[in-house]
């Protein structure tokens, strides 16, 4: 029994002298390994991507944040201490890994695993460090082995003041600040060299869990944590109660969040473009966008400032070659990152006329083609004017100005519904399109970008525009790894079909339902409200810019008053003001001709009653005999959409009844006079 005794013990004598040589000889190799203490300085942790406005300022960096480098001496004692308490107690005694801490963990790890959880943390402040240069989060005994070897190696080769010093220059602190100089600048609004013994408390506190206790995501809890850091510093012996008693962390004030405004909806859609665009995924980035930084805050008051309480609401603006200049997908990013702009499919209602009409001209109709507003019932879907009236024979001008629904129905079955889903289609509408004849009056949900981007087409005489974001991508040291260039023009429709497209959809704006987006210039769009008023749309376009505005609930309750004449065609009007203030006017192909008094802008001729005349701006749906929701209004050349009359403005009276009462049904001779351009003499009076 000695023997065996004896070669048990030499056995494990010269296993334990093997084990603690090939320890040594592996903490050397990897201390010749390691890297300088400067290189360790410069090396940074994930990715920075810096992103621009087009004229080059910058709009936001995204990724991590590094403040300023701390030496050893100008960081606050109280910082240190407070460190060394709450993470590593022993950090002075040790010599890289802490053998009461590890026999104290095998302790907690046999309890944590009879109750089936996992053991957490154990480490010392220099396994930390090593774990957050070297080795990833991923929890496994190999990466402790090797995490052991790298701490006894860094030890070896730093001084305890250095490996202190590279801990707090890099330790990960929340809210993408990476070091005591970023986080202190984040959270407290100073450097990192000013902070006080209770803000190092709260610092201190967050390395163990940093979205939890981040101050701004929680004060609260940061506060909570904080106080515990204090009790174990005095538990260590750095910090004495009544020091501890005298902090108060209620009097801590913390920096306010910098305010997120709408340009996050626009760098959040365009960012997620980036990885079709560059491989890079480590080196430091600079996106150059096309956002125009005066128009998205014009887009932004816009917005805000005409959406109805308790409403969202939703813009985008193009260039005819796809160039995003403005977006906001919401009244507050804060509150909400949802972006209505491009993520929210809704239904357009009126504005989906705008494939009705495209498919007819380019079947051959023309705008000045008599056509009937009568009764139409097809596969027994009747549909009606908000009016519920017939006009009887106007022409196609007239029926798309005031979108009177019936005519609309005549066309899409005349051209075929399978036509009019396969021009939306052809124009960018990535979203399903049904093609019941009730279709014809925005029925399908829809991407408010992507009815942009076919009103944008329209404006650039028919051909494809596809919506960009990113211009140029380099990394920081000017090299470009990714450019932009210019794409090959797709003809959509012929530019005839755009041009009397056109000649529609200004004729709307000038005299129809359209009134309130009239900006002093030539300006082409159209209305669209969804049954019941849940949605309200207007898209259109003026020197080469097109503009989409969507209002609405995002449950998609019914909103009273809300219309697509109203307050989406006074937002895209006080967006359209300011974004073309340096663009020259620019004259359409075709020219419609405002009567005289309407030349100069004004609230009446702008800011009517724009959706309640004798059309019907709404989507209705399937069904024997539609009742709608639009209250009925007695159509008077006061109150129809896009024919106000300003005192003293010539006007011809309406025809009499019978009975000598004043007939409050308009007939085309009124029309006639209101729409009057200079292709068409207006009709003689009776008698001439």
């Amino acid at each position: 029994m000695r023997r065996i005794a004896r070669l048990i013990f030499r056995v494990g004598l010269f296993g334990s002298l093997a084990a603690i040589a090939a320890l040594v000889i592996a903490v050397l190799v990897t201390m010749a390994s390691l890297p300088t203490f400067q290189d360790m300085m410069q090396k940074p942790n994930g990715q920075t991507v810096r992103v621009h406005a087009s004229d080059g300022t910058l709009l936001l960096s995204l990724g991590p944040s590094y403040g300023d480098w701390l030496p050893h001496d100008r960081i606050p004692a109280v910082m240190r201490d407070a460190i060394v308490a709450v993470e590593d107690r022993r950090y002075y005694s040790h010599p890289g890994i802490d053998p009461i801490g590890i026999a104290r963990m095998f302790y907690v790890a046999k309890r944590l695993h009879d109750e089936g959880r996992r053991l957490q943390g154990g480490s010392t402040i220099t396994q930390q460090l090593a774990r957050n240069i070297f080795l990833s989060s991923n929890y496994s005994y190999t990466r402790k082995v090797r995490e052991a070897i790298l701490a006894l190696a860094m030890e070896r080769k730093f001084s305890k003041d250095q490996i202190l010093e590279l801990y707090l220059n890099r330790v990960y602190f929340g809210g993408g600040a990476y070091g005591i100089d970023a986080a202190s600048r984040k959270f407290f609004g100073h450097p990192g060299d000013k902070l006080n013994l209770a803000e190092a408390a709260i610092i201190a506190g967050l390395v163990k869990a940093p979205s939890h206790y981040s101050p701004s995501a929680d004060a609260q809890a940061a506060r909570d944590r904080a106080s515990v850091v204090l009790d174990v510093m005095v538990d260590a012996g750095t910090l004495t109660p009544a020091q501890a008693a005298r902090v108060d962390l209620k009097d801590v004030t913390f920096a306010p969040e910098p305010k997120q405004n709408s340009v996050r909806y626009f760098t959040d859609w365009a960012l997620a473009q980036l990885d079709t665009l560059v491989d890079e995924q480590a080196a430091p980035l600079d996106i150059w966008t096309t956002l125009d930084r005066r128009m998205q805050t014009a887009a932004d008051n816009a917005i805000r400032q005409n959406t109805p309480k308790d409403l969202q609401g939703a813009l985008v603006s193009m260039e005819n070659d796809g160039a995003v200049r403005a977006m906001v997908g919401g009244t507050d990013y804060v509150s909400s990152i949802y972006n209505r702009a491009t993520q929210a499919q809704r239904q357009p209602g009126s504005a989906f006329k705008l494939f009705v009409y495209l498919a007819a001209l380019e079947a051959g109709v023309k705008p000045n083609d008599p056509v009937v507003d009568e009764a139409i019932t097809i596969d027994k879907w009747s549909p009606r004017n908000s009016s519920r009236r017939f006009l009887g024979q106007i022409d196609i001008r007239t029926a798309f100005a005031f979108s009177i629904n019936t005519v609309a129905a005549k066309i899409g079955q005349q051209v075929g519904f399978d036509s009019v889903a396969d021009m939306a289609r052809r124009f960018g509408i990535t979203t399903p399109i049904n093609t019941h004849p009730s279709m014809v009056l925005g029925t399908s949900d829809v991407r408010l970008i992507d009815m942009t981007r076919a009103f944008a087409a329209v404006s650039a005489n028919g051909t494809a525009v596809a919506p960009y974001g990113i211009l140029k991508v380099s990394t920081t040291d000017g090299t470009v790894i990714y450019q932009r260039e210019a794409t090959q023009p797709r003809v959509l429709v012929a530019p005839f079909v755009a041009a009397e497209m056109t000649d529609l959809l200004q004729t709307a704006v000038n005299v129809g339902t359209a009134r309130a987006a009239q900006i002093g210039r030539p300006v082409a769009g159209k209305t669209g409200t969804t049954s019941s008023n849940k949605d309200g749309w207007f898209l259109g376009f003026s020197s080469g810019l097109t503009t989409g505005v969507w209002m609405g609930r995002d449950d998609a309750k019914p909103i009273p008053g809300l219309q697509g004449g109203r307050n989406p065609a006074q937002a895209f009007s006080a967006f359209m003001r300011v974004a073309l203030q340096t663009r020259p006017a620019e004259k359409f192909d075709t020219d419609v001709t405002l009567p005289e008094w309407q030349l100069e802008p004004d609230d009446e001729a702008y800011f009517g009653n724009p959706d309640q005349g004798f059309g019907g701006d709404t989507a209705e749906p399937q069904g024997d005999e539609v009742t709608g929701d639009v209250p009925e209004v007695q159509p008077t050349p006061d109150d129809v959409p896009g024919s106000p009359l300003p005192p003293g403005a010539p006007a011809e009276a309406p025809p009499a009844r019978s009975g000598g009462a004043a007939d409050p049904q308009l007939d085309q001779r009124w029309l006639d006079n209101v729409l009057r351009d200079q292709r068409r003499p207006p009709p003689a009076a009776p008698g001439r």
